[in-house]
């Protein structure tokens, strides 16, 4: 290793260090290592430096690492992790070494700024990105780059952070990302700032626990943060989910005019029902609801009796017709009978306040559809 030039050399000496600068030309790895702890002493032990003492100790101490095993750089960055007066320039490099020695800096250090951890974000592997993902505190603009470059590790790490924020883009995609993986489901739907519209887009996603929290959720929500969802919500909606069934325009016409008599009712649909006509079962449900058509057929499709007993609830249908409704849908193959009382017990439990609340946010393709 080359000695420190002159001009180091005449600052460290102003700095009362020149025993220690006399070991930085030694050959002997165990004296160069003893300068590094010793210099690393002197470092926490001395008064506050100045900018250009400060500059000089990271650039000595990381010119000392490159000659040490990760094991000592670890130790040294575990050390300077935590200080506030941490020479950037040696903060930054561990931000690239090895993870054992990344991961300290990478989730404590106050001197690494967004810059610095956008750089790693890029530049680095998974384990660098989930401990920028486990700071105190996340940007926005170092959260999206995390958002764009993790993996659904690292982004169930990012999500579970209270303390990460999120920009509105990064939660969609993020949204999107934990529709399709079971293992981001939790994280997604526990995650408290997440917006409310793109909360109950994952309610068709999740398991029953899960939308329990969402209808919980959906019942504190204030007002007016509930308009302001709606209002997010609708911006993002896309106007078209699907193609519509051949038969949909002749059975429109129908149902508009059972409404027009004033002779839509729940029973109607039983008959429906009852004689296999799916498509008009669904527009008459749609309309009863006041949810779109790709809504309604998604639930009888996927046989979501969760989200049935909601868009039932909502619409004030009494338990005997849910259950009703429940039993045509399932299909003898799925043992109807049998599942009927838990599903009625479910009924029972779901408050209308808590089914009219989740509604509203499936509500928003059916106005814009009407757009």
């Amino acid at each position: 290793m080359n000695a420190p030039s002159a001009v180091e050399s005449a600052t460290i000496q102003a700095s009362r260090l020149p025993d220690l600068i006399a070991l930085a030309g030694e050959e002997s790895s165990e004296k160069r290592r003893l300068l590094l702890r010793e210099l690393t002493d002197h470092f926490f032990g001395a008064a506050e430096q100045n900018a250009n003492e400060n500059a000089l100790y990271g650039d000595v101490l990381a010119r000392l690492c490159d000659d040490m095993e990760v094991v000592v750089r670890a130790e040294l960055a575990a050390r300077f992790a935590p200080a506030p007066n941490a020479p950037h320039s040696l903060i930054r490099r561990f931000a690239h070494d090895a993870v054992e020695v990344a991961e300290p800096v990478l989730r404590v250090s106050p001197v690494l700024t967004d810059d610095d951890l956008i750089q790693v974000a890029r530049k680095r592997g998974q384990a660098h990105l989930r401990a920028v993902s486990g700071r105190a505190v996340v940007s926005e603009a170092v959260s999206d780059v995390i958002v764009e470059h993790g993996d659904d590790d690292t982004l169930n790490a990012l999500l579970r952070n209270d303390g990460a924020r999120l920009s509105r883009a990064a939660s969609e995609t993020a949204v999107e990302r934990a529709k399709v993986n079971p293992a981001l489901h939790a994280a997604t739907v526990e995650r408290k700032s997440l917006p409310a519209d793109l909360l109950n887009e994952m309610y068709f996603a999740v398991e029953v626990r899960l939308r329990q929290q969402i209808l919980e959720q959906n019942a504190r929500m204030d007002p007016e943060l509930l308009e302001a969802a709606l209002a997010a919500g609708r911006a993002r909606v896309a106007a078209e989910d699907g193609a519509l069934p051949a038969d949909y325009a002749e059975n429109l016409a129908y149902v508009d005019e059972l409404q027009a008599a004033g002779q839509l009712t729940p029973e109607v649909l039983i008959r429906f029902l009852r004689a296999n006509g799916r498509t008009p079962f669904l527009i008459a449900l749609s309309k009863l609801a006041d949810v779109d058509f790709h809504t309604a057929r998604g639930i009888v499709e996927r046989k979501d009796l969760d989200a049935l007993s909601v868009v039932c609830k909502a619409a004030d249908m009494d338990r005997a017709i849910y259950l009703t409704y429940a039993v045509a849908v399932l299909g003898s193959e799925d043992n109807p009978m049998g599942k009927a009382a838990a599903y009625g017990r479910m009924y029972g439990e779901l408050t209308r306040d808590a089914a009219l609340r989740t509604l509203r946010f499936w509500r928003m393709r059916r106005g814009a559809q009407a757009a």
